[in-house]
């Protein structure tokens, strides 16, 4: 029996080390964690069960038989991360780069359809060299089989992906369907062609970085959700983002002790608005006066600034906050900001998470640019994402709120549950001055006509009064005291259901 107990732990150790010393020397030159340190800084200590620890390939070709290193490139398992349950998987790049493998893929796959089967979250550290060449349409139908299951698994138990690595071709599409994808700065790429492919084809010169480097995804192309400066803060900013998340679309938000009064005034927020109406200021000042213990975790906090989405808590549950930045092209909805907003507000009825809105939008961004990119089908996107929504929606109007934006922003009109403005709150078709000029276009030439004029439309639509007679506004609220207005309209909406008709799916405008 001492034999066998003996054999055993020499091959646990044997697939512990991975790729071997040299290997793992080499993956911590280059500032990288191995797979299995990665998961001990992510998970609670002690918590780790792992899976398929001595799974091996099944290759034979080009040599591959005389190579079998236990666990194939990838650890697999389930923890949990304060308490609470996750099933991971992280790529080992010491094992043959960390290729995907139909074996490896197998792995991948056992624990996704575990975390579907008993509604918990998934967590992918990627840190492959792509699919494994030697093993050809295998390692393709690897891929397909875990993309597969990314689909099923979509709005049913959240998907975090990890990019500690190169990932590349193929392997981008199972991180792109998952809820979030963070990167590590310097280490991480994505792309889908690399750089050597992209010269060939259309005689570009680009390095990986510039490619598909944590800086491009995170602020050009908002594929990334966020980017960290090592593995480290990374996997800690991982462990945060959980915190937040529900375990699965049937769980409900998570609930933690708080020890901020959810009455709290705030005299701050009274002079937040400047007087000028052209001047900005900082909507994240206003989320962090809001949030429990001013607690507020962004989501692509780089990418289209003049929209911000993430997470905070009231009385200890999570809700989610898509705000206009007047700090950023003045807070206007454009096509980035709206496929940002669609996005986090879809998640966020996916998996039962209450949105707070705050809107501050003078508008949609006008230009070619804009136009022949699409704005009219991104912007309907933000617009379907809100009504389709059935979650809790409380939304506070603080300034500016024209044209089809306002619509758009969580109005009553698309179903809102509570709409309040602030004082200095402007609902109306369009600014002051732009009104004017089309209403009373003969008297142009008449300076003090056009100027008397625009004092009459300021005083008429630049209130919340207007709308707030007609109904579309629940309550003109003093800044002060948003905290408790927002705070008591959400627990009062806890227990809200609203039935849609039935449809496979919907069409909305991809």
């Amino acid at each position: 029996m001492k034999d066998v107990l003996a054999e055993l732990e020499r091959r646990r150790d044997q697939a512990r080390g991975g790729g071997g010393e040299r290997r793992v020397g080499a993956q911590h030159a280059k500032g990288k964690l191995t797979a299995r340190e990665r998961i001990d800084l992510l998970l609670d200590a002690d918590s780790f069960e792992e899976f398929d620890m001595f799974v091996a390939h099944r290759a034979v070709d080009f040599g591959m038989a005389d190579e079998r290193p236990a666990g194939d490139g990838v650890v697999t398992g389930w923890g949990t991360i304060n308490g609470r349950l996750v099933y991971v998987f992280s790529q080992d790049f010491t094992v043959f780069g960390g290729s995907l493998s139909e074996t490896h893929a197998q792995k991948i796959c056992k624990i996704q359809d575990m975390a579907l089967q008993n509604g918990a979250p998934v967590i992918g550290l990627n840190d492959s060299g792509g699919a494994r060449i030697q093993e050809g349409v295998a390692s393709l139908a690897g891929y397909a089989e875990v993309f597969q299951r990314n689909v099923d698994a979509s709005g049913v138990v959240p998907q975090i992906s990890v990019i500690m690595g190169p990932c590349a071709g193929g392997a981008v599409y199972s991180p792109a369907m998952t809820d979030f994808i963070f990167m590590v700065d310097g280490t991480s790429y994505m792309f889908v062609t690399g750089p050597d492919v992209v010269k060939t084809v259309t005689n570009e010169v680009v390095t990986a970085e510039e490619l598909g480097g944590a800086a491009t995804h995170t602020r050009r192309s908002g594929v990334a959700d966020g980017a960290f400066a090592n593995d480290v803060e990374a996997l800690a900013e991982i462990r945060r983002l959980f915190d937040f998340l529900p375990l699965n679309n049937r769980d409900g938000v998570p609930t933690r002790p708080f020890f901020d009064d959810p009455d709290r005034v705030e005299p701050a927020l009274d002079t937040l608005i400047p007087g000028n109406p052209n001047q900005p200021y900082d909507i994240k000042e206003l989320i962090r006066r809001l949030a429990d213990e001013g607690d507020f975790y962004e989501i692509k906090p780089d990418f289209a600034g003049n929209m911000v989405t993430g997470f905070l808590r009231l009385e200890g549950r999570t809700v989610g906050v898509v705000a206009n930045q007047p700090m950023v092209l003045a807070g206007v909805l454009d096509i980035d900001s709206s496929r940002k907003g669609a996005r986090f507000v879809r998640f966020c009825d996916a998996f039962d998470i209450p949105i707070l809105t705050l809107v501050d939008v003078p508008g949609f961004l006008p230009g070619t640019a804009q136009e022949y990119g699409g704005v009219i089908s991104h912007g309907a996107k933000l617009l379907f994402a809100y009504g389709q929504a059935t979650v809790p929606k409380v939304t506070v109007i603080t300034r500016k709120a024209y044209g089809g934006a306002y619509d758009v922003m969580s109005s009553k009109h698309l179903k809102g549950d509570f709409n309040y403005a602030w004082a200095s709150a402007e609902i109306a078709v369009m600014g002051a001055k732009g009104a004017v000029e089309i209403l009373y276009r003969g008297e142009a030439g008449d300076p003090d006509k056009i100027a008397a004029r625009t004092r009459e439309y300021e005083d008429r639509f630049a209130n919340p009064f207007v709308a707030a007679e007609k109904g579309f506004v629940d309550e003109v609220i003093l800044p002060r005291n948003t905290r408790r207005r927002v705070a008591r309209a959400f627990a009062s909406l806890r227990r809200k259901r609203q039935d849609r008709p039935w449809r496979k799916h919907d069409t909305m405008p991809l």
